[in-house]
């Protein structure tokens, strides 16, 4: 069976350019314009995934406030928000409610659909038996690959899927310096170098929350970034 999508936006067109285009890639898409909609459909059947616009008609925060129902529902069912905002408040609000992926409509559609991809393949994941040559440990820092979870002494950090891989693609050889092309590429993306910046700018921030002396990710002016010991 097809999985299906739930798409929570509230612009008609856009909505309708979405719905298309999931349901090309076979993809079931059930599709609402607001919370209330949105939330009543959840409390009778969940999605297999579901992509919210944070700004929802009369309600700034009604992306949210939908969020933080689905993880009451389901703590594995994966959520994108999906949005115009791009600031490190609502992205850190947003996975801090339980989202796993957090993206801007300036993205392309194959970047979008990859996403997608990446999330239902961690779900699939997260039920198989842990290998544990797919467990990468550096220092304080624990990776499990298989999974796609993180870990900064024995404390959970909530990466995106594209953080993940960029983080991956640095402690893969540490001390090593990554160019923002090969970030970009192993991270499945194709952004511009300001974006590749703001997403270093916000994995360093998910580190020094949880510890201040956090200083490991490491600019090299005019190269690129490294995993430093």
């Amino acid at each position: 069976m097809p999985k299906t999508i739930a798409l929570v936006e509230d612009d008609a067109a856009i909505r309708e350019n979405y719905i298309m285009a999931l349901k090309a890639q076979g993809y079931s898409v059930n599709a609402f314009e607001d919370r209330p909609s949105a939330a009543e459909a959840f409390n009778h059947t969940l999605p297999d995934l579901a992509i919210i616009d944070i700004g929802l008609k009369d309600e700034i925060e009604g992306g949210f406030m939908l969020c933080q129902q689905l993880r009451g529902l389901s703590q594995t069912l994966p959520i994108i928000f999906f949005t115009a905002r791009d600031n490190d408040v609502d992205t850190i609000s947003g996975l801090r409610m339980g989202a796993d992926d957090y993206l801007t409509k300036d993205i392309s559609m194959a970047h979008l659909l990859a996403r997608i991809a990446a999330l239902f393949r961690r779900t699939d994941l997260l039920a198989a038996p842990t290998d544990q040559k797919d467990e990468l440990k550096v220092g304080d820092l624990k990776v499990d690959v298989s999974r796609m979870t993180v870990s900064w002494q024995n404390q959970p950090v909530l990466l995106t899927v594209t953080e993940f891989w960029m983080l991956h693609a640095l402690i893969k050889r540490p001390g090593h310096v990554k160019s923002r092309q090969q970030l970009m590429d192993e991270s499945r993306m194709v952004v511009d170098d300001t974006t590749i910046t703001s997403h270093i700018k916000r994995m360093r921030k998910k580190f020094v929350q949880l510890d201040s002396n956090f200083d490991h990710i490491d600019t090299v002016y005019g190269m690129g970034y490294r995993w430093q010991l």
